[in-house]
């Protein structure tokens, strides 16, 4: 591993949720170091603690107690307008569900948050055709996100997070919803990001979507049980993911 700062560090992170009367303990002094170009899972079974840490990893929550790191600044004791910058300028997220707009074309949905950002009409466009490029939809851009396939809704929500620039991708359970080949397809489209030294943070539970990534951190009980890296699986069909991603 290298000796680089992290990009990514939180140290002794606890978080407790109030439930009623009942405090819920969802992670324990959780320590955790990611370096820039890393592809890293994060297991575990329902109520692990791997989504409160992706929350608080993502600055979408904030620990009960502990420290948060992201690109050397301490982000776990951020105002939420200063916490949504963060989330804004340095990290894209990938989810389950595609969260994108039926009736929109791909372009317009990854155009979307750049609008918001407040990024020029021309810029947003350019940005929007090379993400989209980059996934292998360049053929794909114009239709409309209901005439997609699921694959190529999810490829279009991961253009969206890249046309952002993010230092940091976080995917939460992003193979939920497809089928084995697609996921196949969607994980070898992260391999190709990975190498070209995006850093990735995987959500998932099921292990031989992990083994893909090149190292897997494994939850129980609001606890990191193990952490090691590995030789990822390399995910087929490769070729076929980047098909069209030239102009």
């Amino acid at each position: 591993m290298s000796n680089t700062q992290p990009l990514v560090e939180v140290r002794d992170v606890t978080k407790i949720y109030r439930a009623g009367d009942v405090d819920v303990l969802a992670l324990q002094s959780v320590s955790l170091a990611i370096q820039p170009s890393e592809f890293v899972a994060i297991m575990g079974a329902s109520g692990s603690g791997k989504s409160t840490l992706m929350n608080i990893l993502g600055c979408l929550d904030r620990p009960t107690s502990g420290r948060y790191f992201l690109e050397g600044r301490e982000v776990s004791t951020l105002s939420p307008g200063e916490l949504a910058d963060v989330r804004n300028r340095s990290l894209g997220f990938v989810f389950q569900s595609f969260n994108l707009l039926p009736r929109t074309s791909g372009l317009e949905n990854v155009e979307l948050p750049l609008l918001y950002a407040g990024v020029s009409g021309r810029e947003r466009r350019r940005r929007a055709e090379e993400a989209l490029r980059q996934v292998g939809l360049a053929d794909r851009m114009h239709h409309y996100s209901n005439q997609l396939s699921g694959g190529q809704q999810q490829r279009v929500a991961i253009a969206r997070a890249l046309a952002a620039r993010p230092r940091l991708i976080l995917a939460d359970e992003p193979t939920g919803n497809l089928d084995s080949r697609t996921s196949l397809e969607i994980m070898a489209l992260f391999q190709d990001l990975g190498r070209m030294g995006m850093t990735i943070i995987l959500v998932t539970h099921e292990a031989d979507i992990a083994e893909h990534a090149s190292r897997v951190v494994v939850m129980k009980d609001g606890r990191i049980l193990s952490d090691h890296e590995q030789t990822p699986r390399v995910a087929r069909p490769a070729a076929s993911v980047m098909e069209g991603a030239s102009p």
